[in-house]
């Protein structure tokens, strides 16, 4: 906040943001004649009406008031305006212009529009100056150019001074161009040595941060720190007009044996100076195997044989890549001496860099663990260097400084290094949950090891790393032995070699698209190589990807969508990672970059032959969300379909992107460890809403690529320690947490038999009731719990290997939906029916898990047909008569009236879903309360602060009086959003603080709406959906006779395969609906219809009675109803809401309040409220209102959309 004083002595608080696109309405009111001609008309044309200034610039910032009224506005681009240069080339012009001004693409942007309130222009300008160097340390020089007969006005020329003049490549006249010097407004810091009489500046700072060390060490800790400077240590403050604002305390003396037990520091030879002695290669009897998962980050869709060559033997340096360490320097000569050749070119894993885990239970809901996931590595298998040279690093010891001169926290570093010239590395230490703040920034964060336990963050910051100097171009022929020696340790190095190759030979791809390669180069070094093709997908991304959330997209232009390759940079300039991808942007003229990362290994082989998961850059680029995809009838539609691009088969890869804006955009990392326990829906969800702030897409995990942001563990959590916050897992290794998440959910435990000797013909009623126990004995191996997917592909693998399809018996024993979709598979995979015998337990409610008397009926017969014998009210009783029960060859059960005995070569048990065994003694001897379930309140918190718990796990607390309702009631997938959705607010500090709620309302359970959802392939070959609103289970029936039930649809019949039904409530609303189809059908278009009013679906109700639906699948596969199914309809739906309960018209009430009136009865009408609404819709604006935003909707849509017509396509 800055206040603003104009002329006539008025007032105003003011502060800065970034621009936004409905700034523009206010931005035009601002610009005056003179703009125009300062600026050129049609650059502000251009500026304007194709949100340059949002989408293009790198920079645009808007000053308001405490009022949020626009005060003025400025755009700032890395390339000059009036067409005095080309984008790419603008440096050579200045250079020749004056040779004195250091101006390179790293600290130079251009001013191309001004605009601000006329009497409070100047300020405003002084302020946005001093803001946008702030935002940007690097900044040293904006430059305004105009025509050279303009003068620039009372405001401008306070901050900008004329420094020559040069022609345009478009117009005849010549332009000024005038500079703006940061020392003027915010300038570089003066470093010196502290003196012991700066303690009374800096102690005032000290305490308005943290008063422990005042009171551990003294009120003059500060000065006695200073006074004991030696050549070890050393005290530097740096001082604005003689007052100190910072200060630094730096020490030679660093405990190297420590970071070396517990951070991986190969990348940066250890700290310490090379040395003949060094051990940096492993013996040759710990060869270890070759590894596809450590290929680079590097996509080459072209190369199909990349992947399948034979890899060659790995170095020390391509284990640790595997190992997922922070890997790849590049090997550079006398500038980075300290860095060994050795470790190769920067291509630090991202996934740890990441600070989530997840610890995948194998016996969770879910087959996340299965889809992408590592082993938990044993550390003393690893091979790691032994470094005997001096320690070649100093340490930052303590550190602080003015807020408001933060952003200059990196002018300490040339001064600091000069006091140990003989020390090429400096290192800082922190607790891991400090935020990140400016200086360390530009440090990078080493990846510890497995089993460190220190709760320490290490940050590395080499000498190198001060340079300025640093140049990206175009890359050309001489630079291939560069190249070939920063890539030369990385296992797609040819396939960057060979694009690389490739550019220099045609310009273009095989395929004849084009391409361009640059490189970062560092003092005549090569330090970085990129390689970018034209984006030659662009309408597949724009209709599959949510990239909409970052751009506009109709305001780029086809050619201006870069493909991202190959990106690998030198970790010691990975603070450059931005400029880098900026100045690819400007120089291969590029407004967006596109980077995919396709699916991991699976079973040892690629899903797709352009896999690959890691870059350098991806830290600084943003995860775009996947859309959800209509199911078109494409036969149906024709001509009217979409096209090819749009509706062809997913591509399976997860995007990633960045653009002009998001290159100069400040980004926060967040260091707090937040494990998650358990790969269930809950789990999954609640990780990518912290990824994308978005529930996840089920059908597509590759779309999502949680592994390039989240450890993936693969193990059994067996203990929690609370105090010392770590997670053990396999009862061996530790993780570590600040935030751990309970998700393991209830899976299907081994039934324990009740004894009962069945040759005494015992009932059911004569079995003593012990309770629910606990199998302890060994699990026969032909018995099956299926939870997941590997627990499918075993069992599957079983049949196969031992001839099950031929002969034996297959018990399945239950009576959930599991049971009959097993089934199915079992006949599906060539067992007869006649082998199976499907046992069902007496059931523990009156609910069935169909619900549904015509659905239940029509798999019955099924099942009949088939030969499949059915058993009721079966309890188990003994496997193998009592013997051992390894392998079961027999199993007996007790009915209400006689027992009977089963020959058994397979059991598939799906009796009861409960906690495992194994996570109930995990949370129990961690003292969490345990109430049947996890106990947790309506934030989902556990007794521990720092533990929270979610799904089927959890019960609420009983002080809510809410035992029916539990997490197990409602959409998991919203519970795992829900979860995230309340502890983003810990993280994201962009995000309003959540406020308590009252009193009251805290003794309440939330209510989620979200759908809950089931389905399968029954018996029968029948395509099974179930969709209904989260509600305590109840007969159909029993739901069917209560007055406010509302009414049916159905159509079609059971056993034929063609049942669709539909509850509709009382208020119309579309509460349940259930498919049974020998057919597939659009599951995921029906979903969508959950929560729609039926007269959204074109009066359903009134059609169904006039008898104008036969058939509810067809009915649903008109072209009218695709709107429905779109992932954006919803947003239409809350923007039409929002015109009709907003106040368009002054004199005139909304259709909302309307509403409310006539309930109210505060207006007597003549006519039926519904007819006198209706009319004064039309008579009003709203009509036209509305129908522009439907038609704005289909237009923007037409991609998906294009069998709608609007006016003007005819």
């Amino acid at each position: 906040m800055s206040v603003l004083t104009s002329p006539r002595g008025k007032v105003e608080v003011v502060h800065c943001r970034r621009t936004e696109s409905q700034d523009i309405y206010c931005i035009k009111n601002l610009i005056r004649k003179f703009t125009q001609k300062l600026f050129g008309k049609l650059n502000i044309i251009y500026l304007l009406f194709n949100h340059f200034h949002r989408e293009k610039a790198n920079l645009a910032v808007t000053l308001c008031n405490d009022k949020e009224e626009i005060m003025a506005q400025a755009t700032f681009v890395d390339y000059p305006n009036w067409n005095v240069s080309n984008q790419d080339n603008w440096l050579s012009v200045f250079q020749e212009l004056d040779s004195e001004i250091p101006c390179t693409p790293l600290n130079t942007l251009f001013m191309h529009l001004f605009v601000a309130v006329d009497e409070y222009s100047v300020g405003c300008c002084r302020e946005i100056i001093r803001t946008v160097y702030k935002a940007v340390p690097e900044l040293y020089f904006i430059f305004l150019i105009v025509p050279s007969y303009m003068s620039l006005g009372s405001t401008l020329i306070t901050v900008f001074e004329q420094v020559g003049n040069i022609p345009s490549l478009m117009y005849d006249e010549d332009f000024a161009v005038h500079i703006c010097h940061r020392h003027r407004h915010y300038p570089q810091l003066h470093i010196r040595n502290a003196r012991v009489e700066d303690h009374d500046d800096l102690m005032p700072i000290f305490m308005r941060h943290d008063t422990l060390l005042k009171e551990t060490y003294g009120e003059y800790f500060l000065a006695e720190l200073i006074e004991a400077q030696d050549k070890e240590n050393h005290a530097v403050v740096c001082e604005v007009e003689g007052v100190a604002v910072g200060f630094m305390s730096v020490c030679s003396r660093v405990n190297m044996q420590l970071l070396h037990e517990c951070f991986d520091l190969g990348p940066f030879h250890g700290l310490c100076i090379p040395h003949p002695d060094d051990v940096l290669q492993p013996p040759e009897e710990q060869g270890i195997e070759g590894s596809q998962g450590a290929e680079l980050s590097s996509s080459n869709p072209s190369s199909l044989k990349t992947v399948e060559e034979p890899q060659e033997p790995l170095s020390p340096e391509a284990m640790e890549i595997i190992q997922g360490r922070i890997t790849d320097e590049a090997p550079v000569d006398d500038l980075f001496s300290a860095v060994q050749s050795g470790n190769s070119s920067e291509m630090e894993d991202i996934e740890k860099f990441s600070q989530q885990s997840t610890v995948g239970d194998t016996d969770c809901d879910g087959s996340y663990s299965s889809l992408a996931s590592m082993l938990l590595p044993k550390e003393t298998s690893y091979f790691r260097p032994t470094y005997k040279g001096a320690s070649a690093a100093f340490c930052i010891q303590l550190f602080c400084i003015e807020e408001k001169y933060e952003a200059r926290s990196l002018d300490f570093m040339n001064f600091v290094f000069s006091l140990f010239p003989d020390k090429n590395f400096c290192i800082i230490s922190l607790p891991h949950l400090t935020p990140e703040f400016a200086l360390i920034q530009n440090f990078v964060k080493i990846v510890p090891f497995n089993n460190c336990t220190l709760e320490q963050d290490l940050y590395v910051f080499h000498r190198a790393g001060l340079l300025k100097s640093i140049n990206i171009r175009l890359a050309t022929l001489l630079d291939t032995p560069g190249v070939e020696n920063l890539v030369s340790t990385l296992m797609l190095n040819k396939s960057i070699l060979a694009d690389l190759k490739q550019y220099n030979e045609a310009r273009r791809d095989p395929d004849g698209t084009s391409m361009k390669a640059f490189v970062a180069e560092v003092a005549e070094q090569i330090v970085g190589i990129a390689v970018i093709r034209d984006e030659m997908d662009i309408e597949y991304i724009r209709s599959h990807y949510n990239i909409e959330d970052f751009i506009y997209f109709s305001h780029h232009q086809r050619e201006e969508h870069g493909h991202l390759y190959h990106f690998a940079l030198n970790p010691i300039f990975r603070h450059y990672t931005k400029f880098f991808l900026k100045e690819i942007l400007r120089l291969g003229y590029k407004s967006c970059l596109y980077y995919p990362v396709y699916p991991q290994l699976r079973e040892g082989k690629f899903q797709s032959s352009s896999a690959h998961s890691l870059t350098s850059a991806l830290h600084y680029l943003v995860p775009v969300r996947p859309r959800r995809q209509i199911v078109y009838p494409l036969e149906k539609l024709g001509i009217n379909a979409p096209s090819k691009a749009v509706s062809k088969d997913p591509l399976s890869y997860a995007l990633n992107h960045t653009n002009r804006k998001l290159t100069l955009e400040p980004k926060i990392t967040v260091n707090a460890k937040i494990v998650v326990v358990g790969a269930s829906s809950v789990g999954i969800s609640f990780l990518e809403t912290l990824v994308f702030c978005h529930c996840f897409n089920d059908k597509d995990y590759a779309s999502m690529s949680l592994c390039s942001w989240v450890n993936v563990v693969v193990g059994r959590m067996t203990a929690i320690d609370r105090a010392a916050k770590h997670v053990v897992v396999s009862k061996e290794e530790i993780v570590l947490y600040d935030h751990l998440i309970l998700c393991t959910g209830q899976q299907y435990q081994v039934p324990c038999p009740t004894g009962a000797d069945i040759n005494q013909h015992p009932t059911n009623r004569e079995i003593p009731n012990s309770g629910k126990q606990r199998y302890t004995d060994k699990v026969p191996r032909n018995h099956f719990t299926l939870n997941d997917e590997e627990d499918c592909c075993k069992a599957l693998s079983w049949i196969r290997s031992n001839s099950i399809i031929t002969e034996g018996n297959i018990i399945v024993y239950g009576n959930t939906i599991d049971t009959y979709t097993t089934v199915e598979t079992l006949l599906n995979v060539g067992v007869r029916g006649s082998y199976i015998h499907l046992v069902q337990p007496p059931p523990t409610s009156t609910v069935t898990c169909i619900n549904n008397y015509s659905v239940e009926s029509a798999v019955e017969d099924a099942l009949r047909a088939v030969g499949v014998t059915i058993h009721r009210d079966a309890l188990l009783a003994q496997w193998n008569d009592g013997r051992y029960p390894d392998p079961i060859q027999s199993a007996c059960f007790t009915t209400p009236t006689k027992p009977f005995r089963l020959t058994c070569c397979m059991f598939f048990s799906f009796c009861e879903k409960n906690v495992d065994y194994e996570t109930f003694k995990a949370l129990n001897d961690a003292c969490l309360v345990y109430d049947s379930r996890l106990v947790i309140d309506t934030n989902f918190h556990t007794n521990d602060v720092a533990i929270r718990a979610a799904g089927s796990l959890t019960k609420f607390s009983n002080k809510y009086y809410s035992n029916e309702w539990t997490h197990s009631s409602f959409s998991s997938k919203e519970i795992g959003f829900q979860l995230a959705a309340a502890m983003l607010s810990l993280f994201d500090p962009t995000l309003e603080p959540v406020t308590e709620p009252p009193a009251d309302l805290d003794r309440l359970i939330p209510m989620y709406k979200g759908a809950k959802i089931q389905g399968g392939i029954l018996p029968g070959s029948y395509h099974y959906l179930h969709i209904a609103k989260p509600a305590i289970p109840t007969p159909l029936e029993v739901q069917m006779a209560q007055p406010s039930f509302g009414s049916e649809i159905v159509t079609g019949n059971a056993k034929n395969g063609t049942y669709f039904r539909i509850h509709i409530n009382k208020y119309k609303m579309v509460e349940t609906i259930t498919c049974l189809s020998k057919e597939p059908f659009p599951a995921s278009n029906y979903i969508r219809l959950f929560g729609q009013h039926e007269q959204l679906l074109n009066n359903l109700c009134a059609r169904y009675e006039d008898k104008l639906i036969p058939d509810l699948y067809s009915y649903f596969m008109e072209p009218w109803c695709m709107a429905l199914f779109h992932d954006r309809f919803i947003d239409l739906r809350k923007e039409l809401r929002q015109i009709l309960t907003s106040k368009e018209e002054e004199d005139f009430p909304s259709i909302e309040q309307l509403a409310r009136q006539i309930e109210d009865e505060e207006i007597s009408l003549k006519e039926k409220p519904r007819k006198y609404l209706k009319r004064v819709f039309q008579e009003t604006i709203y009509k036209s209102l509305v129908e522009k935003s439907i038609l704005d909707y289909l237009h923007y849509n037409h991609y998906h959309l294009p069998m709608y017509a609007w006016p003007g396509i005819i």
